[in-house]
């Protein structure tokens, strides 16, 4: 049996076909190292470019059909990537890595300041914001909180800058205040997985640029690196993927059934899945880097027009990134509630027990329709920056 799911993923005016093929492997285990070396589960992205713009597209022109990226499975992620990282840095060699903008895994802001102290009033969470604004030691200039911050050093920046009018509330309230900004580092990713890692493991994927997705009780770690094989500066090549999955060992009510009784979830070969949720994120972030690319080269030739002009496309990308991320946290949510209630449906009907095949039928709905209106949403979006990028490229044009 083999499964395609295919959709047309846009960045900015490039659009693309994707589609994913993968069988469907019945293996199940209960112990994570045999399914991390099960081989049974296979996944082939297939990608067709719809437009004669974006990377798709170049690859195809400059090269030709044939593989664009491979993907191979390590055993910790962030520490591998950190060792990539340390002997480039220490050698000048080695890889580097698609460059993943900050906001993918979350900024600060005093709206959402508010929103994790929701008792704040607006006057201190103004004077806190304004804090950081004026401190590059503690946020950048695109509201990312600096990585390598302590709760110490954030204290002390802080403690001199309060506005003295909401300095009680802000002493009654500082720990929650101070854990809030160095979260804002994660907190996309926060809401995703809340207690199930470690700040220091939250950070260490900031820091490294990772990727993550989740289905069900699963993770998904994944980078890519920049081209390989590059003959010159800016010509389409090959990349490589890394990936990490980590499988869950929780256990759940036995599904089809409606007694209490409780059972080892088992695990999938390729737990995680795919990374579904991070598809558009890879060619978003390819677009980015090769604009970020033609803001150096830009800046090398003293062209500001065309610096401009590139920012304005690390600017249009990056938005859209921003803006489609939880669109596609909503669709890779509702596609596991879908397909875990199609299972579960299954082995009710295959037990007899009708009323809650029905009760699984139903969820399995709601989920394929959320599914079909956040996918609607995502059209939506991918118009809307599609259209921007068209009107940056006329306006140039006719410049």
């Amino acid at each position: 049996k083999v499964d395609f799911n295919a959709g047309i993923v846009a960045a900015g005016e490039a659009q693309i076909e994707s589609t994913v093929t993968g069988n469907d492997s019945k293996f199940r285990f209960q112990e994570e190292s045999l399914a991390l070396r099960d081989q049974s589960q296979v996944y082939l992205p297939i990608n067709n470019a719809l437009s004669e713009v974006g990377h798709v597209h170049g690859f195809i022109k400059e090269i030709g059909q044939g593989i664009q990226h491979i993907a191979s499975r390590v055993d910790d992620l962030p520490a591998f990537v950190q060792r990539a990282n340390d002997f480039r840095q220490i050698t000048g060699e080695g890889l580097t890595f698609l460059n993943i903008p900050r906001s993918y895994y979350g900024i600060f802001s005093t709206t959402y300041l508010r929103n994790e102290l929701k008792d704040l009033s607006e006057d201190c969470a103004n004077s806190v914001s304004d804090a950081c604004v004026r401190s590059s030691r503690i946020m950048s200039s695109n509201g990312a909180i600096n990585i390598d911050l302590t709760n110490e050093k954030l204290e002390e920046q802080l403690e001199c800058s309060i506005s003295s009018e909401v300095k009680n509330e802000y002493d009654c309230n500082k720990d929650e205040i101070l854990n809030a900004i160095l979260r804002s580092r994660y907190h996309n990713l926060y809401n995703l997985l809340g207690e199930n890692l470690s700040e220091e493991t939250y950070l260490s994927i900031v820091r490294n640029k990772i990727l993550v997705d989740v289905q069900g009780n699963d993770l998904l770690f994944q980078i890519f690196t920049s081209n390989i094989l590059q003959r010159n500066v800016g010509d389409e090549s090959p990349f490589l993927e890394f990936i990490q999955r980590v499988c869950s060992s929780s256990i759940s009510d036995d599904p089809g059934t409606s007694t209490d009784t409780t059972c080892p979830v088992e695990m999938k070969a390729g737990c995680g899945g795919f990374g579904i949720r991070n598809f558009l994120t890879l060619f978003l972030s390819i677009e980015v880097g090769k604009a970020m690319l033609e803001v150096s080269q830009a800046k090398e030739r003293h062209d500001a027009d065309a610096v401009t002009l590139a920012e304005r496309k690390v600017s249009i990308f990056t938005d859209q990134l921003n803006e489609a991320n939880p669109i596609l946290t909503a669709i890779a949510d509702a596609m596991t509630e879908e397909g875990n209630a199609l299972n579960a449906m299954q082995e009710a009907t295959r037990k007899g027990n009708r009323e809650n095949a029905e009760s699984f039928r139903k969820a399995m709905e709601a989920a394929s329709a959320a599914k079909n209106a956040n996918n609607e949403k995502l059209m939506d979006c991918s118009m809307k920056y599609n259209n921007l990028m068209k009107n940056l490229r006329t306006a140039t044009n006719l410049n």
